[in-house]
């Protein structure tokens, strides 16, 4: 009964964060579940103390673009495998989504990551392990803010330096804030720190 506590507030944890995510990436959530207490979290996700991720998959859309949306799923499975990306392909093609996020509870086998690379032409389906995404990274005070530049901001930038965007400093694909935000390769992120003398400086990444 105390592991099957320990999970729910676990998986609560979790879903605080892919909303909080959600949102940071420009679509709409709704406060209540931006604001679920863990309470609330049980009583709604799992009333007999287990959690049922399969009620956990919420669909979402861009606040400026409905036609953008995206599904988030919770397999079951602790290794997911070929079976439910197929399912969640499925899922997304009969509803005309084209973005998803997978949130795994131990890993996924090799054969699994495979299709979703090879689905990535068409369908952009992302994969968090539950362990990940406990903590909001972007809360630590030692992670500055970041703030994705649309394509025009991004035009003007280079266009005001006089720069080529091969000469901005760099983020990696794979860096744990470029995932949280879900950047693209090509796409610009404005990073935000305070300065004692100048009240906050700013830099600018380009992500490869």
């Amino acid at each position: 009964m105390e592991a099957d506590s320990r999970d729910v507030a676990r998986m609560w944890r979790v879903y605080r964060t892919i909303y909080q995510m959600c949102r940071d990436r420009g679509y709409l959530v709704g406060q209540r579940d931006l604001d679920r207490n863990l309470d609330d979290f049980k009583t709604e996700f799992a009333p007999n103390n287990t959690v049922d991720r399969n009620r956990l998959t919420f669909l979402v859309q861009k606040r400026d673009d409905p036609g953008d949306q995206m599904l988030v799923f919770f397999p079951e499975d602790s290794s997911v495998g070929i079976k439910p990306i197929r399912i969640y392909a499925e899922k997304m093609v009969s509803q005309g989504v084209t973005k998803g996020i997978i949130i795994y509870r131990k890993n996924m086998t090799p054969s699994a990551s495979k299709i979703l690379s090879q689905m990535s032409s068409k369908y952009q389906l992302e994969a968090f392990q539950e362990a990940d995404l406990l903590v909001n990274i972007t809360h630590h005070e030692l992670v500055p803010t970041h703030v994705v530049l649309t394509t025009e901001e991004k035009k003007t930038l280079l266009q005001r330096y006089h720069l080529k965007e091969s000469q901005l400093p760099r983020i990696q694909l794979a860096d744990p804030v470029a995932r949280y935000y879900g950047l693209k390769r090509g796409q610009v992120v404005k990073i935000i720190r305070a300065s004692e003398t100048a009240g906050r400086y700013l830099t600018y990444r380009l992500c490869i």
